[in-house]
């Protein structure tokens, strides 16, 4: 009996893990794979972002201009939130977090503070076996792990120069055809009508 419930079970998860190995436009991709509860709850909070967003006297020129380039959709803080939503969705927001953590550590004015943020963020997202390691190339996480040993504001600048370019190329074009920034464009129209 037990002969018999392999296979099913084998052929369940490789259609969950099939979902993952194709490239998202949208958080729906991901219901295949999702218990039903935390799918309901997903798609509500997702709504209530758009609905936030839309709230906040967004104009749709301004949603959007986010689709003129990737760096006027991280300098518009809503542009920013919403970005932040869809990466969540996709479970890759580590990214969009290191990127704006080295954002936040070359603003770092006090010497005694600058070796304890930078020790921060190389174990957080650029160690290997990290709690939210990014995905950056050998070579990249060794220059920075050398960095580390005198740090100084540029200790990531090219950790943080990959990711965004991932970013940028990757994530914001899928983005861009999601439905969180889809949903919220007609919304902004809707609230003008």
């Amino acid at each position: 009996m037990a002969a018999l419930l392999i296979p099913r079970r084998n052929r369940g998860m490789r259609t969950r893990l099939g979902c993952l190995s194709h490239k998202s436009d949208s958080y729906n991709d991901f219901t295949a794979i999702l218990p039903d509860k935390p799918n309901r709850a997903l798609n509500r909070g997702l709504s209530v972002i758009c609905l936030f967003l839309s709230s906040r006297r967004l104009s749709t020129e301004e949603a959007t201009r986010w689709a003129d380039s990737f760096d006027v959709l991280l300098s518009h803080k809503y542009g920013l939130a919403a970005f932040r939503a869809f990466l969540k969705t996709e479970f890759s927001e580590e990214n969009l977090e290191f990127w704006l953590a080295c954002e936040d550590f070359k603003k770092t004015r006090s010497a005694a503070k600058l070796a304890a943020k930078a020790q921060r963020i190389f174990e957080e997202f650029i160690d290997v076996q990290a709690p939210r390691e990014v995905n950056i190339d050998f070579q990249t996480r060794e220059l920075t792990r050398r960095n580390m040993q005198e740090p100084s504001l540029s200790c990531f600048d090219q950790a943080q120069g990959k990711v965004h370019s991932l970013m940028e190329k990757d994530s914001y074009p899928r983005f861009l055809r999601s439905k969180i920034y889809t949903d919220l464009l007609s919304q902004t129209q809707r609230r003008l009508s």
